[in-house]
């Protein structure tokens, strides 16, 4: 559809744009990033005719652009500006309407019920329907700037160019506008080709992304190719760093504010924990990075509480997840940063350890029975029950960890759990083996994120010696606890 070859130009003096190349195909909607300055805007000028460029070609279906009419050109490409004006006291159904003047004949242009109904689809389709007979100078900036997508899009373009066409707008119809051109795309066959400031817009809806740096081209390529660390830092020249989009196989980047090395420098130990018939808890003074498997607060994220609730063996709840959040409401716990588990067994009968390493150090606490042991290798014979947490496992490390050490670390204390099973000889009451665990086990990974770097938490790592030192112990104390007062009842 587009085939841009060595594209030089600019205004006056040094070129902008120097020796650009890349092409876009039919239904593609194309990326382009860069700083202030980069030439974004520059190129798209050349490409929508605006702008002359010094040398170069710029192929639209395989014909020059200089070789098409002025009206020739406005039915194939549309442009939406990053600061589109109205200097008119139109409408917005006026102003919409002026979109379809390339597509009228003759010396005195008549309006048609074909035209009629595609700008009232455009109109319809941009969220701007509702305010058609409105003057548009009565409208707000994001307001102003669907007005002119719907305007541009009232043109039927085969490609359409954009210029930050989420300037303006709020969340919600950044999304909308964004969902819009991608169905467009795919269903219409429409080329888009828009410029970004938002990297994770472009991640999110883009099939190729160009990033320039001083007006050349330094990347051409997939999102996940371009959008790349070091890709960023080095164009952007910023602090930034990638994680994974939770829905979709794209990369989304975050920004590293300087302050971020100024955080509090937080230590947990058994100060910090507080323990009723009802529930263990620990406060910590900031925000610890956590991984875990909790009722409340699963996954990988940011949580500053910690608490371990008992509930009765027969415990039932429609919405489990909801009836534990209103628990820690009441309790006055804030469930947005807290981690949440359930056991049956005894509060009283918590183990808790501190392990010392060189400059770091990690707290074990473990509630645990194994009523409901189940062997992992014969899970098959055993018809599924979510029981209340038996073996809850929380692991606190005073140090920062990486990724990997955190996975690292759900692996060790998982596999020294497990040694625990073996030894105190707990077995699977339907199976008659030896048990691996229960059938709900919980597990807390926690980092304070500052002191010491540690990189790997394998069980021969300085770091996995710990934990495993510290779940074993633990495990294995908390279950004679709980064996010990199931026998004194007896």
């Amino acid at each position: 559809m587009l085939n841009v070859d060595n594209l030089s130009g600019g205004y006056t003096g040094d070129p902008v744009v120097k020796d650009v190349s890349f092409q876009v195909q039919k239904g593609e909607l194309f990326g382009i990033l860069g700083p202030n300055g980069s030439g974004k805007t520059t190129l798209l000028k050349m490409i929508s005719g605006i702008l002359p460029f010094d040398n170069g070609t710029i192929l639209i279906k395989g014909q020059s652009i200089g070789s098409y009419s002025t009206k020739e050109l406005a039915k194939m490409i549309a442009v939406l500006s990053q600061h589109s004006t109205q200097a008119f006291s139109y409408t917005v159904k006026e102003t919409v309407s002026l979109g379809r003047y390339a597509h009228q004949k003759g010396w005195f242009h008549s309006w048609s019920d074909e035209d009629e109904r595609i700008v009232q689809e455009v109109m319809t389709q941009t969220g701007v329907a509702a305010f058609q007979e409105k003057n548009i100078q009565e409208l707000s900036g994001g307001e102003r700037q669907r007005v002119f997508l719907a305007q541009a899009l009232a043109q039927e373009p085969e490609i359409l160019l954009l210029d930050e066409p989420t300037n303006h707008l709020d969340l919600s119809y950044q999304k909308e506008l964004l969902d819009l051109l991608k169905r467009w795309t795919r269903e219409k066959g429409l080329t888009v080709i828009s410029i970004f400031h938002d990297l994770n817009l472009a991640s999110l809806y883009c099939d190729q992304l160009l990033l320039l740096e001083k007006g050349r081209i330094h990347s051409n390529d997939h999102p996940n190719e371009v959008v790349r660390v070091e890709k960023i830092k080095e164009v952007y020249r910023t602090d930034i760093e990638k994680q994974p989009h939770p829905k979709i196989p794209v990369p989304q980047m975050v920004l590293i504010p300087n302050w971020q090395g100024e955080s509090e420098q937080v230590m947990i130990g058994p100060e910090h924990m507080r323990m009723t018939k009802e529930h263990i808890s620990i406060q910590s003074d900031a925000p610890l990075r956590t991984m875990s498997s909790g009722v409340v607060g699963a996954g990988v994220g940011w949580n500053q509480t910690f608490v371990n609730r008992h509930v009765d063996k027969n415990y039932h709840a429609f919405d489990h997840r909801q009836e534990m959040q209103d628990y820690l409401k009441k309790n006055g716990f804030d469930p947005s940063v807290t981690i949440g588990m359930m056991t049956a067994v005894v509060l009283e009968d918590v183990a808790y350890k501190v392990l010392k390493g060189e400059e770091f150090s990690v707290m074990v606490v473990v509630t645990a029975g194994v009523g409901n042991a189940v062997d992992a290798s014969k899970s098959d014979q055993h018809a599924f029950e979510a029981v209340p947490g038996t073996i809850n496992i929380w692991v606190f490390v005073n140090g920062e960890l990486t990724e990997e050490a955190f996975i690292q670390s759900i692996m060790t204390a998982t596999e020294a759990k497990v040694k625990v099973m073996e030894d105190q000889e707990v077995l699977d009451t339907i199976t008659g083996t030896v048990a691996t665990g229960t059938s709900t086990d919980s597990i807390l990974i926690a980092a304070t994120q500052n002191g010491r770097m540690l990189e790997f938490a394998g069980t021969i790592t300085p770091l996995g010696k710990l934990i495993s030192r510290g779940v074993y112990d633990c495990t294995t104390e908390a279950i004679k606890k709980s064996r010990r007062r199931i026998r004194n009842l007896c």
